[in-house]
């Protein structure tokens, strides 16, 4: 039996060695390993008067390592990477020299200070510093005379295992929560005696633009003055356009006309770029009077403010206020907030606001109505005016959370014209529809539980509805999306023909036309002007972005030496003969520089996920970075890259947004030539870019 568990064992090592031969055979990698690098070791020292340090050398790309003890010793000492050595010194300081080994034998070598003294340490400073970036992590570091080594606990944690480092070591430690902590540090000499030395600190998370009230870990605590309450509670008015979880609370009561409430900000307010304040406010009237004021913490003479007024009742609504005027080389730390400003409280409900996302940005928003309208802007009211039976309310794209629509039912009983007209009562567009006498469509999504049904659009002078047009189309879908067209060149039987001398303003759609309701639910979105050329058919920003309108104005922000502006296409040719285009010159700065634009309303990328741009490039192979970003998180963004295959030509790249999260909304465009390289601003840095468009 033993002969064969032999032979059996034999056979078994025969095969495992002949399937590793090709593996072993195989030895290239260790031809290209690198270089041992950041080569170091760890000194630790026995209190007991003898002398006796152990090194625990360490290193990346090391297998192996010869210690030089820098006293009379020549011969070194070998270590393998993970293990330790020992050596008694005598009292002094010594150049510990530390020679690391790869796997191909090639070396690289660094010397260390060792002091071995049996003397206590003294003169022990410890300095613990806030990290620049993250709030929550502590960089420390130790000097002391006598010293061998330090050892640290940072006091967030029971039971803690102390870490040894050495002088000229940074050791960085991130904390979970806020609070106050005594950091202990222990230097140790060779002798019985060591100095121990306490730290306190406090980790804050500073409150900083946008103040949404949503982190835990920051401290939203208003200092309130003359009647003005406000502290932080759970949102008890979670609809519309405000569906956060957690809200400020205003509560005016008897003592000033003035009475209000302030916060810290943590640095000061940037005003460089974005000089519109935004924030929601949920008011018991319309009419209600806010104040919106900065000022420095230091002295309040140096102040801005800015009043509006509330136009919704019970019903959250976004504010907006202009702070183009300020006098951008002050400093303002301080928010302060005052309702009713001029008017005593009483502490009711009457006196009661709630307030939102307090942000800063660079676009102030719509007063009127303006096609296209996609519901999707939240600091715009999309109020309708239901008559006949119909009833309207806000809704959720069924097939993206992130969209917004409207829904209408058609109550059971409705009349046979019940319908919606788009804005509140008396409401018309900004800017009358741009009829022609070859651009006569409009358009609107619709998702209708049938196929069939009879979709009626009508378009009238809000002055005067005798003068209007209205045309039909019909569902041929249900339960999904679709997009009707209406041609108003053929009209509906028995109605007005379009008259392109009157200036169409109003909108109103009518669902089932014709039909007594029957409690059917239509959800709708994105009505739009369908233009001659094809192209967005708005007067506002939206994609796709071609520069040619004279109505628009093509704001670029700027950022990390980028600068981006409109002009006149000085390169007129192959697949673009447009007049107007964007140009960007990179100049030295950072090398992420470019420049972005906002839109009024995110984009929707519900259906379409190709993004597209025409790019005239002075070389081949330059990196054009197209990404879309959150209006206000600048963590909540997609990108893509891809690079030019012509020189001194118009070409049309593509950048895949096929994986884009549609959960989320995105409001910016941001553009940057060749991330990663500086600029410098010349011709070889200036690109041209034109119709960026959602295929």
């Amino acid at each position: 039996m033993n002969i064969l568990k032999f032979c059996f064992g034999i056979a078994f090592f025969t095969m495992l060695f002949s399937g590793c031969k090709k593996d072993i055979d195989n030895t290239s990698f260790i031809n290209t390993a690198s270089n041992p690098s950041k080569l170091g070791a760890l000194f630790t020292i026995t209190q007991n008067n003898t002398g006796l340090v152990t090194i625990t050398p360490n290193g990346e790309g090391v297998t192996s390592f010869d210690i030089y003890f820098g006293d009379a010793t020549t011969a070194p000492v070998k270590v393998i990477v993970g293990n330790s050595t020992q050596h008694i010194y005598q009292e002094g300081v010594y150049q510990v020299k530390i020679v690391g080994y790869n796997i191909s034998g090639k070396t690289t070598e660094a010397t260390q200070t060792l002091t071995v003294s049996y003397r206590k340490p003294e003169n022990v400073v410890v300095t613990a510093i806030t990290d620049v970036v993250n709030n929550f992590k502590v960089n420390l570091s130790a000097t002391a005379l006598y010293e061998t080594y330090f050892k640290v606990t940072f006091g967030d944690v029971a039971n803690e295992i102390p870490q040894s480092f050495l002088e000229g070591d940074t050791l960085s430690h991130t904390y979970s929560v806020v609070g106050n902590y005594t950091i202990k540090v222990v230097a140790y000499s060779g002798g019985k005696d060591s100095t121990i030395i306490t730290k306190s600190v406090s980790i804050i998370n500073p409150v900083l633009l946008p103040i949404t009230f949503e982190s835990p870990t920051i401290d939203y605590t208003f200092t309130n003055f003359d009647g003005g309450n406000t502290t932080i509670i759970a949102n008890p008015q979670a609809n519309g356009i405000n569906t956060s979880s957690k809200v400020a609370k205003m509560v005016k009561n008897a003592g000033q006309t003035w009475g209000g409430s302030f916060i810290g900000i943590g640095n000061p307010i940037d005003f460089t770029t974005n000089k519109i304040f935004r924030m929601k406010v949920y008011s018991p009237r319309v009419g209600a009077k806010v104040l919106l004021k900065v000022e420095n913490a230091a002295d309040v003479s140096i102040n801005y403010e800015k009043e509006v007024t509330t136009t919704l009742a019970n019903a959250w609504e976004d504010l907006a206020f202009d702070y183009s005027a300020i006098n951008t080389s002050k400093t303002y730390n301080h928010i302060v907030l005052i309702f009713d400003n001029g008017t005593m409280g009483d502490g009711t409900s009457n006196y009661t606001f709630l307030i939102d996302d307090i942000r800063q940005t660079n676009v102030l928003p719509a007063s009127k109505l303006s096609l296209p309208i996609t519901f999707d802007d939240l600091a715009f009211n999309y109020g309708v005016t239901d008559f006949g039976g119909d009833s309207t309310v806000d809704g959720v794209d069924p097939t993206n959370s992130a969209n917004k629509i409207k829904v209408t039912t058609k109550a059971t009983g409705a009349q046979t014209w019940a319908g919606t007209t788009l804005g509140s009562s008396g409401a018309s567009l900004g800017t009358p529809i741009p009829f022609t006498s070859t651009a006569t469509k409009m358009s609107v999504r619709v998702y209708s539980t049938a196929a069939g049904i009879p979709v009626r659009l009508k378009t009238e002078l809000a002055s005067n509805s005798s003068k209007s047009v209205e045309t039909e189309a019909i569902t041929t879908t249900a339960n999904a999306w679709e997009t009707l067209t209406f041609d108003f060149n053929n009209q509906s039987s028995g109605t007005p023909a379009l008259n392109l001398s009157y200036a169409y303003d109003k909108i109103s759609i009518f669902f089932d036309f014709g039909t007594v309701g029957s409690g059917k639910v239509f959800r709708w979105d994105d009505v739009k002007f369908v233009s001659g050329s094809g192209g967005n058919g708005s007067s506002v920003l939206a994609l796709p972005i071609d520069f040619e309108s004279s109505t628009i104005i093509y704001s670029f922000t700027d950022f990390g030496g980028g600068s981006a502006s409109a002009i006149a296409n000085t390169q007129i040719a192959g697949i673009n003969t447009s007049a107007k285009v964007g140009k960007m010159v990179k100049s030295n700065g950072f090398v992420y520089g470019g420049s972005l634009i906002s839109l009024p309303s995110p984009i929707d990328f519900s259906t379409k996920k190709t993004m597209k741009m025409k790019v005239f490039s002075p070389r081949v192979g330059a990196k054009v970075l197209l990404k879309v970003e959150n209006l206000t998180d600048g963590n909540v963004f997609f990108e893509k890259e891809v690079l030019t295959t012509k020189a001194n030509d118009w070409e049309q790249l593509t950048f895949d947004y096929s994986a884009i999260p549609t959960s989320k909304t995105y409001q910016k465009v941001v553009l940057i030539f060749d991330n990663g390289t500086m600029g410098d601003g010349s011709a070889n840095y200036t690109f041209l870019f034109d119709d960026i468009s959602l295929n």
